[in-house]
């Protein structure tokens, strides 16, 4: 059985934001001197990217909080892949918390297998989101372009074809991949390669081919050219690698974004065991102001699995099949 370490988030100083903590003097180094990032990291946190609508405007857990999250999200039985988990798990009321992290389906494999590990990690930060930026931990409003544009992806969405059917499902692309990237519920793994020119990151999610980032800077392509993960620029500011991608698709839909999509990424080496990665994206079309992203990437044992997710798999003829039948029986 795979192993899939568990995190919370990391923060290494809770009153310091990301820009006001240096990498550290031990840094692993490369024979030209950068950070070295190889290796294979994990993604993985119980933190929502949005802060729950409970925390207010506290953007830490307390003691207690950590100490019970941690007791209730990592015991047997367990589903934290519930989307009001995280927030339940550390309340007071009982039934509440057992409704939210419960395995609720008897037909349904254990969730919670994916996110347990023999020998659990503690956990890192006390950060109630990913989202570091704007401070209440929450996407900003989209605009009005951006809600029409999801409106018309829900009128688009149903049964009717596979062409219905997200591209996810369809197996063409994960957004959890990147640019940027975000911790998925399994398959967390990045493994990544360097060299004085280059920096490959290859996901264990999904089927995407490697993304090959040159590190000496240059200009995008022309607009004219789209593709599902964009097209990314590299370039070394100190010891944190910077990453600029633009050229994506409209189908990409990273959170409801269009075309304009533009997502910046900083890779900064800390110590031995964790890079911190941060991301800040901006679409004027979808959202009314930017916003930003910051978790650990540590460092984990392998191998990197892979995810076999191919277009036109049998999955997608059973789901088609199930509509049919559910259309024969009037529902």
């Amino acid at each position: 059985m795979k192993r899939l370490v568990v995190f919370v988030f990391l923060s290494l100083l809770a009153h310091q934001s990301a820009g006001q903590v240096p990498p550290s003097e031990g840094v692993p180094r490369t024979a030209d001197g950068r950070p070295d990032l190889t290796g294979l990291w994990t993604t993985q946190t119980f933190t929502p990217l949005q802060r729950p609508e409970e925390f207010g405007e506290r953007s830490f857990l307390t003691d207690e909080e950590v100490a019970t999250l941690t007791r209730v999200l990592t015991a047997p039985g367990v589903d934290p892949l519930r989307g009001r988990a995280f927030a339940d798990a550390v309340s007071v009321d009982v039934d509440r918390r057992t409704a939210a992290t419960e395995q609720a389906d008897p037909t349904h494999y254990d969730n919670s297998m994916w996110l347990r590990t023999a020998d659990p990690k503690g956990l890192s930060s006390r950060r109630t989101s990913l989202i570091v930026d704007p401070t209440d931990g929450r996407i900003p409003s989209r605009t009005e372009e951006g809600l029409m544009r999801a409106q018309q992806r829900r009128d688009q969405r149903g049964y009717d074809s596979y062409q219905n059917r997200p591209a996810q499902e369809r197996c063409l692309v994960w957004t959890h991949e990147g640019p940027p990237m975000m911790p998925p519920p399994y398959n967390d793994l990045y493994q990544i390669f360097q060299t004085p020119d280059h920096v490959v990151v290859f996901a264990e999610m999904a089927n995407n081919p490697p993304r090959i980032i040159g590190t000496n800077g240059g200009d995008h392509v022309s607009p004219r050219i789209r593709q599902w993960p964009g097209h990314s620029i590299g370039r070394w500011e100190g010891d944190t690698l910077v990453v600029d991608t633009t050229n994506f698709t409209e189908k990409t839909g990273f959170q409801g974004s269009g075309d304009s999509l533009r997502v910046v990424e900083r890779f900064t080496r800390l110590d031995a065991d964790t890079i911190r990665y941060e991301f800040t994206v901006e679409d004027p079309t979808t959202w009314s102001r930017p916003w930003s992203v910051q978790l650990p990437m540590v460092k984990t044992q392998g191998p990197l699995y892979p995810y076999t997710c191919h277009e036109g798999n049998y999955g997608m003829v059973n789901t088609l099949r199930g509509a049919r039948r559910a259309d024969g029986e009037g529902r």
